[in-house]
């Protein structure tokens, strides 16, 4: 019997006329993580090798430690196929890159916005809702601490301070169409407003509320709005800026919810808590087992996750929403660093376009992206990785982080010569 000849295979649940998407060549890769060269004419097509031992020959890591994207109907890489590869050259090269200096190198977090007595009743809006009860219970998670996602930063962009912006204090406080706050007596329960204001003491923006679309959330705050107070708190010698908010986000009318956006070359970042509650996961289709078993790289990764306990306690349903807020806020900040969303690995700085798909998501940064952090932020690899391990250890009940902790136990043991 002659063997088959077809390039790809097809399966029914991908549609192989319009998926267009084909991880690109070892080839390629090696070529993206090139800095510096001189332009070379195209060499003669060499005989086609395995990806594992063209990974070998060309010094790249193998892919049972850097597989290619899991790609299904729906996911953002599917939907558009055609997002240009960014290289390292090319984000050395891009225009819009901020760069890192010695006076301009923090990244700094600010914590959710306080709600002051007069709209007291509106921080209900961040519990979920569902058949109009309340969903939390005595065994909820806890909300995500803001020094256990600054610490994860710090790991996750070793070599750069993360710091605290406690001045100004954000609060959440009544607003009227005169454009200042106006104080009032504590109210029950009420219609969402059209508008709260957004103060840091000094003065207020105002922000557009609206009902939650989908009913999850009593309702929602507008993230552009929010964009324009972090911009205006934007410390002068800050490299990025990230702004934790509890509550529920949309962006424009046709949103459902966010769950986190940036804009890379005004340095500032946005994450909402509100979608990865683990008490959402079943109506929200957010598969734990999927997350941890095809969001790991190897199969060190995968059986750590599967050692872990399904999350059952208070303890192990927050360490799971932690998980989901750090490997968010990674991704969104990776953006202030001007780097594009991922095309060659599955990555933390892949596009996603469902909870699904973020779920599925790796922790890591891919060969080419670790590259272009390494490159700014002047750490190394083993010691970026140490970092990180340290973090992972201190949360190992999570699968997120055992797994994570697992792979990078693996990668520093790997002979691709990691330096120190």
């Amino acid at each position: 019997m002659s063997s088959c000849t077809h390039p790809y295979l097809s399966f029914d649940v991908i549609d192989s006329v319009k998926f267009k998407y084909r991880p690109p060549k070892q080839e390629t890769i090696s070529k993206a993580l090139r800095v510096g060269e001189p332009s070379r004419k195209k060499a003669k097509r060499a005989r086609t090798v395995s990806p594992a031992r063209s990974a070998e020959a060309s010094g790249l890591p193998p892919v049972s430690t850097f597989p290619a994207p899991v790609v299904v109907p729906g996911d953002g890489i599917y939907d558009d196929p055609d997002d240009p590869l960014q290289s390292v050259q090319k984000w050395v090269d891009g225009e819009h890159r901020n760069k890192v200096t010695n006076r301009r190198k923090t990244i700094y977090v600010v914590p959710p916005p306080a709600f002051s007595e007069d709209v007291r009743c509106f921080d209900d809006w961040s519990v979920p809702v569902l058949h109009g009860k309340s969903i939390e219970t005595e065994q909820a998670a806890q909300t995500p601490q803001t020094r256990d996602v600054m610490e994860y930063l710090q790991a996750f962009y070793h070599g750069l301070p993360v710091k605290l912006l406690e001045k100004p204090a954000l609060a959440c406080t009544a607003w009227n169409e005169g454009g200042a706050t106006k104080k009032r007596r504590a109210q029950p329960k009420q219609d969402v407003p059209q508008h709260i204001g957004l103060s840091t003491g000094k003065e207020a923006t105002r922000i557009r509320c609206r009902p939650s679309g989908d009913s999850v959330f009593p309702a929602q705050l507008n993230l552009d709005d929010l964009l324009d107070v972090a911009i205006a708190i934007l410390p002068r010698d800050a490299y990025a800026l990230l702004m934790l908010v509890d509550h529920d986000i949309y962006e424009n009318d046709d949103d459902d919810f966010c769950c986190g956006r940036a804009y890379g070359g005004s340095r500032i970042a946005i994450v909402s808590t509100a979608r990865y509650r683990p008490e959402l996961d079943e109506i929200q289709e957010f598969d734990q087992d999927l997350a941890a078993k095809q969001g790991s790289a190897i199969a060190a990764a995968v059986l750590a996750a599967n050692k872990s306990e399904a999350p059952r306690t208070t303890e192990q349903l927050s360490a799971l929403w932690l998980g989901r807020v750090c490997k968010t806020a990674s991704h969104e900040l990776g953006h202030c660093f001007g780097i594009a969303h991922c095309m060659y690995y599955a990555c933390i700085m892949q596009g996603t376009a469902s909870l699904a798909e973020d779920a599925r998501q790796p922790p890591y940064l891919c060969p080419v992206d670790l590259a272009k952090v390494l490159r700014a932020s002047g750490a190394s690899e083993k010691g970026r990785y140490r970092a990180l391990l340290k973090v992972c250890g201190e949360w190992k009940e999570d699968r997120m982080f055992s797994a994570f902790g697992a792979w990078i136990e693996m990668r520093l043991k790997q002979p691709d010569a990691i330096p120190s």
